[in-house]
């Protein structure tokens, strides 16, 4: 326990017994890893236990509506230089995957943790952070999450006060005025492509003045805050002026992103820029994330794009026509009921691409490729739509339990 005393009480060191008993079943049964019913039991028998467990390490929380996982796994990569990682590595982001994670992780330093943004408060509350990581805020789950203003307000009452270094993003509003409550924050210029849930001021309800990547308030003053770390390009810009050129394996100008945040919060723990680079290069896919997998002989690049906002920035790293191009949508309880967000999704974009609709929901994303005037295959079934697709790699994007379902089907 990195020399301290042991924090776990007799009733936690069942709890933790019993969690990892439970995923262990649950994991025979071919029912997934396990470590959120394995957290749901630990949780039942010691509702303390995440307070419990996380009173030994440096606890790193990240949350956003995207790039969440990932940021978690460089800034975990990157932290390795200063010692052991804990972290929930394959996504289990609310309190019971939480608990499951840092339960393995008695040995580590450092605790790297992604955060559903709805529990990012009471999560913080449990585990006193040293560092929390906000990316961005967009519209996402819109039968189950709060639209973003409530979501931005939500933490910042939660961050007010915080001890924690808050890592920001200072081009997102919605992320700014989240954490302007908290008295201590290294903002980020990691950038924001899409601008469509942050044109009302989320100060006064005002509209917001977006002049080139300058934002700010005309009613009521509210504006972007002065950047201490940047993106520029392909380099991290740190405190200093000194640039550190980003190379990474995983592509697109969102994790170039996700990587000039990820040094901001390994500089809060004393590893260099240049250090923390060159391990988050190690990183080639994240929880299959980007993983280009072989399928009835051909490549298959496996993207995830749960929102908007998502689609967008994946649609920007795509190979260029006439590469084919799957889409795959689902609407089960993990993605959210709601698919009217795909009406917010430029389609146009995929001109020129041959495009295969699959998915539980593919006659609704039929429509919206229609309206967007697309040339477009309905399928079954992957195989289908990979025996359909033209020769070359073929990019494929599906949101959550469509990416799962593509997963297992691939073998990936």
């Amino acid at each position: 326990m990195s020399g301290n005393s042991d924090p776990l009480t007799p009733r936690a060191k069942l709890a933790v017994t019993a969690g990892k008993a439970a995923a262990a079943v649950s994991r025979a049964a071919g029912r997934g890893s396990g470590s959120v019913i394995g957290g749901r039991v630990a949780l039942k028998l010691d509702p303390d236990l995440l307070a419990r467990l996380a009173t030994h390490l440096d606890v790193i929380l990240v949350s956003a509506t995207n790039g969440k996982t990932t940021t978690t796994r460089l800034i975990a990569e990157a932290l390795r230089a200063a010692g052991p990682v804990v972290s929930n590595a394959l996504g289990a982001n609310m309190p019971a995957g939480i608990t499951s994670a840092l339960a393995g992780g008695s040995d580590a330093k450092f605790a790297v943790i992604e955060v559903d943004e709805k529990y990012l408060s009471g999560v913080a509350r449990d585990t006193d952070p040293k560092c929390i990581a906000l990316l961005n805020l967009s519209r996402d789950q819109l039968d189950r999450a709060a639209e973003t203003r409530m979501m931005a307000e939500h933490w910042r009452e939660g961050l007010a006060g915080s001890k924690a270094v808050v890592v920001a993003n200072a081009d997102d509003p919605l992320v700014v005025w989240a954490a302007s409550s908290s008295p201590n924050v290294m903002w980020v210029a990691a950038g924001q492509m899409w601008k469509d849930d942050a044109w009302s001021c989320p100060s006064c309800g005002g509209v917001m003045q977006r002049p080139g990547d300058d934002w700010f308030c005309g009613d009521c003053g509210f504006r972007r805050p002065t950047p201490t770390w940047a993106l520029s390009g392909d380099h991290v810009l740190d405190p200093h002026g000194s640039a550190w050129p980003i190379r990474l394996q995983l592509p697109g100008r969102a994790n170039k992103a996700n990587a000039a945040s990820s040094a901001a919060v390994a500089a809060v723990f004393g590893v260099p820029p240049q250090v923390a680079l060159e391990r988050m290069y190690q990183v080639q896919a994240v929880a299959g994330r980007y993983d280009v997998v072989q399928f009835m002989q051909r490549d298959l690049r496996l993207l995830l794009a749960k929102n908007p906002a998502g689609w967008l920035e994946t649609f920007s790293l795509i190979d260029p026509p006439p590469t084919p191009v799957i889409l795959s949508v689902n609407a089960r309880g993990a993605d959210g009921t709601d698919t009217s967000w795909l009406w917010d999704v430029d389609y146009t974009r995929l001109t020129g691409h041959p495009i295969f609709v699959l998915g539980d929901r593919k006659l609704d994303l039929a429509v919206r490729l229609e309206v967007a005037n697309q040339s477009f295959q309905v399928c079954e079934t992957l195989d289908q739509a990979v025996q359909l697709a033209p020769p070359g790699r073929i990019e494929v994007i599906a949101n959550y339990t469509a990416f799962q379902d593509l997963r297992r089907r691939v073998g990936n």
